[in-house]
This record gives C-alpha cells, structure tokens and sequence, in this order.
C-alpha cells in the first residue's frame, strides 16, 4: 500500500542496528541491499497465488531488507514480495507517522486465523496500482499467525491501519488486488485504464 510521505531512508542519524536502512552510513550490509521495480497492473504476476517459504534462511532476509527499501522509495506502507516478482508468502509494513522513527514489520507466511463480524470502511491504494484509490470494507479487527524474520513463530491482533494494510497485502499472495472488492464497474474501467497505459508505455 501507498502511504504518507515519510523521512527517507539516511535521514535521522546513522543506525546502529542493520535492520535500519541508511544510506548516509554505508556497509557492507547497505550495500547489499537493492531497489527492485514494483509490478504495475496489468501485469499477470500480480494474479499469481504465492507459495510459503520454506526456510528463513539469508536469502529470505536479503529479499525482505530489499523489500523494505523498495517500499520506502516508494514512498508506501506495505508491500508484498510479487509486487516485485517474486512469488513468496512474505509482506513488510511500516505503519509509523511521517515524523516518528521508522518501525519495519517483516511478515512471512501470514494467515488469518481470525476476523471480526465488524467491518470497516477505509480508503485504499496500492502500489501496483499507482495514484488510484478507493473505499473498502474489510473486516475491522484480525488476528495473523506468522513467522518474524527470525523463523519464530508469532501470533498478533491487529485493528486500525493496522488490519486493513495486513489483510491488502495478504491479498496480494493469493493473487487478489483491492479493486476486486469494488464494484465491477469501477474495476473494469480502472484495468482498462492501466492496460492503456501499459500498452501505450511499450509503444
């Protein structure tokens, strides 16, 4: 998902932990890291259901520190690993405020094991689906099982920003984007429109 503008990545400090993503502060770690390209519809791997990973293994901590900085160039909040190709049960978050020091979230093979009967309208956008957004009613509070980047088991409730940002981007591993869930109408004029573009991009 899209978000607020927020401090870019290097401001605010050197950071003594390697989760933190600081290019003022170059190593070894940093330089591992790598901007990736964000599938934009029409692309059909957005539909594509993705599989668990595995193992949480180096090369699952490298996609999501990847994953992180690409989402905060974005600028957005949330992004799941096939908005950049890579078919895999993984989705990192940062739900903090513009000013407020950054918190990344790294959630792999996430389920919901739970969801309330009351509902919640909230306006959504996407990054596959750049400066398009819409209401949509989703459940107002879920609880997810997931693994931390650690591989250890955790299990959180989540309400607010906080369910609807978890529940898009779990969407997004079973292929589904937020436009399914408004009118078909609105839909199709939205994938008409973005596969003009597209075409119009490869002329």
């Amino acid at each position: 998902m899209p978000g607020e503008e927020k401090k870019r990545p290097g401001e605010g400090g050197c950071a003594a932990r390697e989760e933190r993503i600081d290019r003022a502060c170059p190593n070894n770690y940093i330089a591992r890291m790598a901007l990736r390209d964000i599938l934009i519809l029409p692309d059909k791997q957005l539909r594509l259901v993705s599989k668990p990973v595995a193992t949480v293994d180096a090369s699952i901590r490298a996609l999501a520190d990847d994953m992180l900085e690409t989402m905060y160039d974005a600028p957005g909040i949330g992004l799941a690993a096939i908005q950049i190709g890579e078919p895999l049960r993984l989705v990192t978050m940062d739900l903090s405020k513009k000013d407020d020091e950054k918190a990344p979230q790294v959630f792999i093979n996430p389920e919901i094991t739970w969801s309330s009967e009351e509902m919640n309208l909230h306006e959504e956008g996407c990054l596959s689906i750049p400066e398009y957004y819409e209401d949509v009613e989703r459940p107002a509070k879920v609880r997810i099982r997931y693994l931390d980047i650690d591989g250890k088991a955790q299990e959180v409730e989540a309400d607010g920003l906080f369910a609807t940002c978890i529940q898009h981007e779990i969407d997004h591993l079973n292929g589904v984007l937020f436009i399914d869930h408004i009118s078909k109408l609105k839909r199709d004029r939205v994938i008409k429109k973005y596969t003009k573009m597209a075409k119009q991009g490869a002329d």
